[in-house]
């Protein structure tokens, strides 16, 4: 059985992918600082699995944790989620992010090589294509000027992987260019849980909806959309988990020195009143929401051409939109 590290595997999406992991018969190693996630998830995680995951709370960028990591198993493989990743943020303390986003990855970059992991996965991001000139994008759309500090971070790590490939540095890598994950584990145990105010749009709708929240803001009702809010390609984060599993089995049959990229996405594009207004024909509850001003860092539209992850690694989302938002919010409730 293959041992896969997971970084920020007490996260949203690295939660998801443990579970999936375990599923498609490997044994995920987390390891997690938890500034952005709860240990309370790896007590949902074993009612789950029926069993508990190897857990190593710490920084992804301390290598000697690592190096600990290592002694006590052999590596197979890293998925690399540990990132600091609220768009808005990024904007106001960029610092924080370039240190940590870059120092992270160079870190493990840096480890696998010492110790000949061959096989990364990286969240990457559709925050790459800027705002786009022709939709949807493919993974040839040229990359932009990022729209924030947060986006440049993606930006940058894959150019260091695919420098560090060139360097006939022995690994093989997978970007995998998320849109924007939705949704929560069908069972209701385990699903997005932000630390103090949701960067995102779901986790607003949910708690507003609960009443957590007095009201949702939606930045800006002006652009050049079908309703003037801002289009996105909102992916069930099982589905996305999915991905991960496929792309490491795919990493597997690679020659060393190998780099590729692939858009994770629906292949559909959603407006946040859309979202809203499908999250409360589902959930049948109201969302208490206003229009305000326009956000910095944020992109009109952006969706996916998913015709490459399709046919290269067979992967098909198998949740809708609806899916995701009912989802969404029974993990809201079972909070």
């Amino acid at each position: 059985m293959k041992n896969i590290l997971i970084t920020g595997g007490a996260g949203y999406i690295g939660s998801h992918t443990a579970v999936q992991l375990v599923e498609a018969g490997y044994n995920p190693i987390v390891i997690d600082d938890l500034s952005n996630s709860d240990e309370r998830v790896l007590d949902r995680l074993k009612e789950i699995l029926g069993k508990s995951l190897t857990f190593y709370k710490g920084d992804c960028g301390d290598r000697s944790l690592l190096d600990q990591i290592a002694s006590e198993h052999v590596i197979d493989g890293v998925i690399h989620f540990a990132a600091f990743k609220a768009v808005g943020e990024s904007t106001f303390q960029p610092l924080k992010y370039y240190r940590n986003n870059l120092g992270s990855l160079l870190t493990i970059l840096d480890f696998m090589r010492d110790k000949q992991i061959k096989d990364l996965v990286f969240s990457s991001s559709c925050t790459v294509y800027g705002q786009p000139e022709i939709l949807p994008v493919t993974e040839e759309t040229p990359r932009q000027d990022a729209e924030s500090p947060y986006g440049n971070t993606k930006k940058i790590c894959e150019d260091i992987m695919m420098d560090f490939v060139k360097s006939q540095a022995g690994i093989r890598v997978i970007s995998l260019r998320y849109f924007n994950p939705v949704g929560a584990h069908p069972s209701g145990k385990i699903g997005e849980l932000p630390i103090g105010t949701p960067a995102n749009l779901v986790p607003f709708v949910t708690q507003t909806a609960a009443g957590i929240r007095e009201k949702l803001t939606v930045f800006g009702d002006d652009y050049d959309t079908e309703d003037g809010s801002c289009v996105r390609d909102f992916i069930h984060v099982m589905d996305l988990a999915d991905a991960h599993v496929k792309a490491l089995a795919y990493l597997g049959e690679q020659r060393d020195n190998f780099y590729d990229v692939f858009n994770v996405g629906t292949g559909n594009g959603n407006t946040v009143l859309e979202v809203i207004t499908t999250f409360e024909k589902v959930n049948g509850v109201k969302v208490n929401y206003e229009i305000g001003g326009r956000r910095a860092g944020d992109i009109v539209k952006i969706w996916a051409d998913t015709t490459k992850i399709n046919s290269v690694l067979n992967w098909h989302p198998s949740y809708s939109l609806e899916d995701s938002l009912r989802d969404s919010w029974n993990w809201q409730k079972s909070l």
